[in-house]
């Protein structure tokens, strides 16, 4: 068994794979520290990889310049979710090979992540169809509660921008 295999095993990317199909993914990974506050990537970036969390927090931003003209310049980030060991992040990347959608820099304490580059992974996948149909289909999966989620907050807000304006 791996250094990493239980990481692995409970990522909900690899739901329902062997112990020895995991580890065949492990060794398609590379372990990677990132100081503390540091970007591990920017939103509009177009980097490729995939990351799981071994160790810290790792916080998702989005910058409301990009939304807002009368902000420009202002880079204040806004963070929108916080990742905790064993979360994934970064996994469109393994769909398509736009830009980001957001930003990810580590907590105050610094992380350690394990990374799969969109390459490296797609060709595994290829040359192992079973074990990449199961991850692709789990991407699928977790994509659209992602969306879902998304879609309740957007209601929510909604919601309540509408009840606020008719309090008014």
């Amino acid at each position: 068994m791996g250094k990493y295999h239980s990481y692995l095993e409970e990522s909900d990317l690899f739901i329902d794979l062997s112990r020895d199909q995991i580890d065949m993914i492990e060794e398609i990974s590379t372990e990677i520290s990132i100081k503390p506050g540091e970007m591990i990537f920017e939103e509009g970036s177009r980097e490729t990889e995939v990351y799981i969390i071994l160790k810290g927090k790792v916080e998702i931003l989005f910058n409301p310049d990009l939304v807002s003209p009368t902000r420009a310049g202002h880079r204040e980030y806004q963070t929108i979710a916080v990742l905790y060991e064993g979360q994934i992040f970064g996994e469109i990347a393994l769909v398509d090979e736009g830009i980001r959608s957001a930003g990810a820099r580590t907590s105050s304490s610094g992380a350690t992540l394990l990374r799969f580059k969109r390459d490296r992974f797609l060709h595994f996948c290829t040359l192992n169809p079973e074990i990449g149909f199961k991850i692709m289909f789990n991407l699928a999966a977790g994509i659209g509660q992602k969306i879902r989620n998304a879609g309740m907050r957007i209601r929510e807000s909604l919601l309540y921008s509408t009840k606020a304006s008719e309090d008014q």
